[in-house]
């Protein structure tokens, strides 16, 4: 019997018109459906097909079928447009660490505010990071790379102000390989900012880091005008980008801002940085792994408190300016790794000294006082923040356990030959 065809039509959404999928669903009938990225998770797709047509027999055939739309597949969640909020936001990498707890404080704090999520959805991208703002009428989220000029043109339309957070961003990562480091970092933030000198954006912020400014002898901090002296592949990518933004700010006249933050943590961090990685190590027993002597010194800014300077930064700072946000809780590695240690009862013996790895900084530190005055002032203390965010960890093992189950441990096969897991502190 000849199979019957039908389509599928979510409505009120925007819908790129070169995306396609077609399934096949269990009762045999082909389907075309038309369906908005909400992340890659089966469930989802299916409950939206559900509560709008009610078609188990597609959203099973979804379910079955969500990974290759991850892989394969551009859709767009909710790009509705003639909104009636004041602001639009274009957050780009809003689904990582920093920018998704920045889209949830900008949610929070600004009723007027209209957000708009852009990311590839790589290894650390993650929608299960967007959960609590997913339902919110004023956000939406769009699947897409940077790098792609007719992406990012489609996401930048009816937006006033774009906030990139999207980058490479792991040191360790990127002495193994710099070229997605430099794809992502330089080539995407110039594609970015062609489509804001084409299209007149009011205020363009580029996230960065302290890592651009090299190793800190003690006890200098460095300004904002201090040189640029990246020393591995990932913070030489970042300074390029930045250098790009500047640039674009002289030449062009876009109204351009850059934050340089000091190593952040909190919730929802990928647990390949320190600070996770040692909880999370800590509570499944694994060894800790340290590089070095650990005697490497790091400012350490709580997620909340750099989103807060992030947004001060947006709404106040001058074009053309460089702000540097940290909070100057200075600590030395291996007394944060005794820390956690103490704080989860974990054998000390899990603690392993292993070899420091090329190029390691040994200390960073910023001058703050050009954020402090716009009015931001850092107000987690560390203790404070450290014992709360273990705590988030501890609460929520499922959502790191999935990563770490994943393809997770690869990268640390290959980087610590010998251990189960890594260690990084950037």
């Amino acid at each position: 019997m000849k199979s019957m065809e039908r389509t599928i039509h979510l409505p009120h959404v925007f819908i790129d018109p070169l995306s396609s999928v077609r399934l096949r669903a269990v009762d045999g009938t082909a389907a075309s459906v038309n369906l908005p990225l909400v992340g890659w998770r089966g469930k989802q797709y299916k409950n939206e097909i559900r509560s709008a047509h009610d078609d188990a027999n597609a959203a099973h055939a979804i379910d079955e079928m969500s990974p290759n739309f991850h892989d394969d597949s551009r859709w767009y969640r909710g790009m509705c447009h003639g909104s009636t909020y004041s602001v639009r936001i274009l957050v780009t990498g809003g689904a990582g660490f920093i920018g998704s707890r920045f889209v949830e404080y900008m949610l929070r704090h600004h009723s007027d505010y209209d957000v708009t999520v852009l990311d590839k959805l790589t290894y650390a991208g993650n929608t299960d990071n967007l959960k609590s703002v997913w339902d919110n009428p004023r956000f939406r989220f769009i699947h897409g790379d940077i790098c792609s000029g007719e992406t990012v043109r489609v996401a930048m339309t009816g937006h006033s102000h774009v906030i990139n957070f999207a980058a490479e961003t792991h040191v360790d990562r990127s002495i193994l390989d710099s070229g997605d480091f430099v794809r992502t970092d330089v080539e995407g933030t110039r594609v970015l900012l062609e489509e804001a000198r084409r299209t007149g954006l009011e205020r363009y912020l580029q996230v960065s880091t302290d890592e651009v400014y090299g190793d800190m002898a003690a006890p200098s901090r460095a300004l904002e005008d201090t040189s640029l002296r990246p020393r591995s592949p990932y913070s030489a990518s970042k300074a390029g980008g930045d250098l790009l933004v500047g640039a674009y700010h002289m030449t062009y006249n876009v109204p351009t801002l850059i934050t340089r933050g000091s190593n952040t943590y909190g919730p929802y961090q990928y647990p390949e940085k320190l600070i996770p990685l040692f909880i999370t190590n800590a509570l499944s027993g694994l060894p800790l792994p340290i590089y070095g002597d650990g005697l490497q010194v790091r400012d350490w800014l709580h997620v909340d408190d750099h989103c807060a300077g992030i947004a001060t930064v947006l709404e106040r700072g001058r074009p053309g300016e460089i702000y540097n946000l940290g909070a100057g809780n200075e600590r030395v590695n291996l007394g944060i790794i005794e820390h956690i240690v103490q704080l989860t009862g974990c054998d000390p013996a899990l603690m392993r000294h292993i070899p420091d790895r090329p190029g390691h900084d040994r200390r960073y530190a910023l001058d703050t006082k050009k954020a402090a005055a716009l009015g931001w002032q850092p107000g987690v203390i560390f203790e404070d923040g450290l014992e709360r965010t273990l705590k988030w960890y501890d609460e929520n093992r499922q959502w790191w356990e999935r990563i770490k189950s994943g393809t997770f441990p690869d990268f640390y096969r290959q980087q610590y030959k010998g251990l189960e897991q890594g260690a990084l502190d950037d």
